[in-house]
């Protein structure tokens, strides 16, 4: 889920630069492949909460969730209905593949203007923004990516609430997906090319003009000069994705890997698939739980801009962990609430039910200034250019098809596992804020280019991975 402001080595903060109208308008508007994201997110799991369509494609779970006797915990337990929500993600792994391509022979641009028409997500956008923006903004405008993901996902929860009792309902809402297509569509005609991809496509002249627009300076000749140098670089690497498997890229590549498995073991995109399932679950009525999704989607939007405002003040690591708390102490109440007074045919005690809401609200805010736009922001600039877009493409077919397992079996582990589901998801929490207090290190305020020597070479840990005796820096001929 962000935006941020770098070019090919970041534009670290001795470089003239400017936050100029022509990087917030380019960011902006390639922002909105994170509202497409968001969309698709919050739109399957409203939808597969309404009667009407349940009726007309899954008619026997329409008949588990009205029986009076279903086990509170299994009515939605289907793994054809869980497809329906999950099988997004895997066609988003064979897209970012595609994306990761089409950056790198034909540009940022032209992958986001693809992207809204044939709904690739817009997996292109974080790397856009990071290339476009200064170092010294890189944060707080990569994380609108994020910002837009979640009004995506408040946007699906409100269409949701207003349709769900119309007989197309279902129909209105999943067209509804086109509306951010074709404004990032039309849009993507106004913004530029990355300076780095221009040069890195034989564009010099073009990209130096590209920068000093967007920089709002004259003088950007050491930033440019340093682009050349990176692009020279990167262009000796024939093979990005095996230059993946060199010791000296593990840092980045098992790093980004590991924060996207963690960011879907949160448990998030479960409260937002299924936002609706699960409060129907708690004893709320159809229209009341898709208002609950609804104050649960204005949560995460809302603290979305906490990460927006502090992520380059207060640094990634900080948020991740004080969220990591939050997040953990959050579910395991819940958890401990389900398990206490949620049995199998009853309802939730009205006061326990709103209970739960509050501490979901707790659980999505925490997470939306952490772990929602850190997952995005961090893999996107930590990687050098010669393998910046293989290995971001690692990072979100990762991110899918975790996303894909936890979408397909969250239903069935809650009819099986019950409250204890919430205990399961705040044990990864756990290890995430160990991993985040021990092995991630602090990227605020370093730009693209120098985090090999001062980031990932300085850590106690991952500074082991730059032996010159065991790794080599370009493909042998």
């Amino acid at each position: 889920m962000p935006a941020q402001v770098i070019s090919a080595n970041g534009g670290a903060f001795d470089v003239p630069a400017k936050l100029t109208a022509q990087v917030l308008v380019c960011s902006i508007i390639a922002a909105f492949g994170g509202l497409m994201f968001g969309y698709d997110i919050g739109i399957s799991g409203g939808v597969t909460s309404m009667d009407v369509f349940l009726k007309k494609f899954f008619p026997h779970v329409y008949v588990k969730k009205h029986h009076v006797k279903e086990d509170n915990y299994c009515k939605f337990d289907d793994q054809l209905l869980q497809l329906f929500t999950s099988s997004l993600y895997l066609a988003a792994v064979v897209s970012s593949f595609a994306a990761s391509k089409c950056c790198k022979n034909w540009g940022r641009k032209i992958t986001i203007q693809l992207a809204s028409f044939f709904f690739l997500l817009g997996k292109a956008v974080p790397l856009f923004i990071s290339e476009i923006a200064p170092t010294k903004y890189r944060g707080g405008l990569n994380v609108c990516f994020q910002l837009l993901v979640t009004v995506g996902i408040l946007a699906a929860n409100i269409v949701n609430y207003f349709t769900a009792s119309h007989p197309y309902g279902w129909r209105i809402s999943l067209g509804g997906a086109a509306v951010p297509a074709l404004f990032l569509a039309f849009g993507s005609l106004l913004i530029v090319e990355t300076p780095t991809s221009l040069i890195e496509r034989g564009y010099p002249e073009l990209g130096l003009e590209t920068l000093r627009k967007i920089r709002g300076v004259h003088d950007v000749q050491k930033e440019f000069d340093d682009i050349v140098n990176t692009t020279e670089l990167a262009k000796k690497i024939k093979h990005p994705f095996k230059n993946l498997m060199k010791r000296s890229s593990l840092p980045q590549l098992i790093t980004s890997g590991i924060l996207q498995i963690f960011q879907q073991f949160t448990g998030i995109n479960v409260i937002m698939f299924y936002a609706p399932v699960l409060f129907q679950t708690m004893g709320f009525h159809s229209d009341a739980s898709l208002l609950s999704a609804v104050v649960t989607g204005t949560i995460n939007t809302v603290a979305t801009l906490v990460a927006v405002f502090c992520v380059d003040k207060l640094g990634r690591r900080f948020l991740l962990i004080e969220a990591a708390i939050q997040m953990f102490i959050a579910q395991v109440v819940t958890g401990g609430i389900l398990a206490a007074f949620l049995k199998s045919t009853n309802t939730l005690p009205k006061q326990y039910a709103y209970l739960v809401l509050v501490l979901i609200c707790v659980f999505v805010s925490g997470f939306a200034w952490s772990w929602g736009p850190l997952g995005w922001l961090i893999p996107s600039e930590i990687f050098p250019l010669e393998t910046r877009t293989a290995g971001f493409f690692c990072a979100v077919s990762m991110n899918m098809i975790f996303t894909f397992i936890i979408a397909q079996a969250f239903l069935t582990m809650l009819c099986h596992m019950r409250a204890m589901i919430f205990f399961f998801f705040s044990g990864w929490i756990l290890l995430m804020g160990l991993y985040a207090y021990a092995l991630l290190p602090e990227t605020k305020g370093v730009s693209i280019d120098e985090m090999n020597d001062k980031v990932w070479k300085k850590h106690w840990l991952w500074k082991r991975c730059f032996d010159q005796d065991h790794d080599q820096t370009y493909d042998k001929p």
